[in-house]
């Protein structure tokens, strides 16, 4: 699903799901709503406008807010263009590059970095495994921030904490250093995949979600082909700490483009983008640009002034600026439908690195390879996984398409859809059910190839298939995870990474012990067993996850009705009190 964002009418809606997102202590999620802009003969031209508390239609709001409504007539799903939309999607996953990058540069030196540091093989993992912790936890502040203030607040910070990290750890010679520049590293970048994940549910419905997810996965997809190699050339021909020297010119460059060309998207901030945000928010093209049009619109510029102010300051009323709170993420965990897909994609996710976190001792140990040459075995793998992105991106509007058709579902991507009748788990899931299976089929032969000392071209060849078939499941997943919550998509991918890198972690951090005890073929036979016999979970989602969805728009309807019913009540109280003193 995507965000509310269809009728005039619909800013009530806005309202339900957000509370549906909100902590008891009366925490608002304000992602979704804008204010309408409105012409000089009152003709509303924003997209969410929030009808007045007496208006006939507020009565009439009463639709599903985790769901689109399919408004024909009706104002556009974002006014950005298709070349906006597009640079936009390139710099998100530009932006999620440095994340996955910054994880898997470091694979081909982990022997190296065991003998410079003269500690054990279990101690460096703990590095990939504090990296992966706060992989998971950062994501729950800065999605959270993300959602509330915009989109790009939370990135300046993130990358600030992020180059900070890179220059420590480019100085530093010890393995506490190491070790919690490590988590501070992760903390800054890995909140990039969250924040690009609510990026495009801010300018693309549900109908096209999956081919700009997929691109935009496309960098964090891209990083296990590209870093290892980079993790391999460089400290043989400059040494290691060019690693994070490396990593920090990136940073810097991709920020400086970010503060000059990348635009708000949040959509408590600028609506459909069509309400300029605050000064200190814009890009320097934007910043350039409206102060061009003022400059230009000399008769109308009083008038227009006054629209953005107001529809700002409509905007900002609504937004409840506070402290992140991370465990807002635990409300997205209580609902029964995520609890399930968020378990699933976890195991998935966590295989995933099982194989990745183990491929450099392994193929060190069976091949006698050095780090360079372990850096290029993970191109197939890096290939499999940038391949996954565009194409099941590809396949999951394709098939959302064909879904739609046989249940003879009208599809607007332009305005959005109303999914409260559609079979959204079924439109997502089928997409990456079989694929999933082929991915079991190659992690279990995986293990026996290695265990077998079989020619490289074989573990190769099967990393190639790992990488595209578990990288296509769990992006699905990932898009599916945006659709149940299209208001909060960046605090919903937060509880998505904590709860799969928690889990990965965990895996990461016993994954050579489960290798030494119980060998290769059977290790990884026992990990195909455990996402293989756990995916009727996904049958279950299937079965009943549009009942929960109902069941949970039930109760956030009732919750705005009550809480209107208040606000109408005080309301009424505080005119009498005013009548009387007069």
């Amino acid at each position: 699903m995507s965000p509310s964002v269809a009728k005039p009418d619909s800013g009530a809606n806005a309202n339900v799901e957000r509370e549906s997102q909100c902590s008891a202590s009366e925490h608002e999620d304000l992602v979704g709503e804008s204010v309408a802009l409105k012409k000089p003969d009152g003709h509303i031209i924003d997209s969410e406008a929030v009808p007045p508390a007496g208006d006939a239609s507020a009565e009439r709001a009463t639709e599903d807010l985790e769901a689109l409504h399919q408004a024909p007539s009706g104002p556009v799903y974002s006014k950005f263009t298709d070349r906006q939309r597009k640079f936009i999607v390139f710099m998100v996953a530009c932006a999620g590059f440095f994340s996955p990058l910054s994880a898997n540069i470091y694979f081909p030196a982990l022997n190296a970095r065991s003998r410079d540091l003269k500690v054990s093989s279990e101690l460096i993992n703990l590095t990939l495994t504090s990296y992966m912790i706060f992989q998971g936890l950062a994501p729950t502040v800065l999605g959270d921030l993300g959602d509330m203030t915009g989109r790009r607040p939370a990135y300046v910070l993130g990358f600030i904490i992020y180059i900070g990290a890179n220059v420590g750890l480019a100085l530093q010679n010890n393995y506490v250093a190491l070790l919690l520049l490590r988590c501070l590293q992760s903390t800054g970048s890995s909140g990039t995949v969250a924040l690009g994940n609510g990026i495009v549910a801010d300018i693309a419905s549900s109908g096209e979600r999956g081919k700009f997810m997929g691109t935009a996965q496309f960098g964090p997809m891209a990083a296990p082909a590209l870093a290892p190699v980079i993790g391999g050339i460089l400290p043989q021909l400059l040494g290691w700490r060019w690693l994070f020297w490396f990593l920090t010119i990136l940073a810097v460059v991709y920020m400086i483009l970010l503060l000059i060309t990348f635009p708000e998207t949040g959509r408590n901030v600028v609506g459909n983008g069509s309400i300029p945000p605050q000064g200190w928010n814009m890009s320097l093209l934007n910043y350039l640009k409206t102060r061009k049009i003022e400059h230009d619109d000399a008769l109308n510029r009083t008038v227009s002034r006054q629209e953005v102010k107001a529809a700002q300051a409509e905007l900002a009323r609504k937004r409840k600026l506070r402290w992140p709170n991370p465990l807002k993420t635990i409300h997205i965990l209580l609902e029964k439908d995520v609890a399930l897909l968020l378990l699933y994609n976890s195991l998935v996710y966590t295989a995933f690195y099982d194989v990745t976190a183990s491929l450099p001792s392994q193929f060190a140990e069976i091949y006698g390879f050095n780090e360079l040459q372990i850096g290029l075995t993970f191109i197939p793998f890096g290939v499999g996984c940038s391949i996954a992105s565009i194409l099941f991106g590809r396949l999951t509007d394709m098939n959302y398409k064909r879904v739609a058709k046989n249940a003879g579902f009208h599809i607007d991507v332009k305005r959005g859809d109303d999914m409260r009748h559609f079979p959204l788990e079924k439109a997502r899931i089928q997409v990456f059910i079989i694929p999933l299976y082929f991915g079991i089929v190659a992690m279990l032969c995986w293990g026996w190839v290695l265990e077998r000392n079989a020619p490289l071209a074989a573990p190769l060849v099967l990393s190639l298939i790992i990488g595209l078939c578990l990288t296509g499941s769990f992006n699905v997943m990932s898009t599916m995870l945006v659709d149940l919550y299209p208001l909060s998509p960046a605090t919903a991918t937060a509880a998505n990474n904590l709860v799969r890198c928690l889990m990965g972690a965990a895996g990461t951090a016993v994954i050579i012990q489960m290798i030494d005890g119980m060998g290769r073929g059977w290790c990884f036979t026992f990990i195909a067993a455990v996402i293989f016999f756990t995916s009727p979970l996904l049958w279950a989602e299937l079965r009943w996850g549009p009942k929960w969805r109902e069941q949970r728009r039930v109760r956030v309807e009732k919750q705005e009705e009550e809480k209107r019913a208040k606000k109408a009540g005080a309301e009424m109280c505080k005119g009498d009190v005013i009548n009387e003193k007069v």
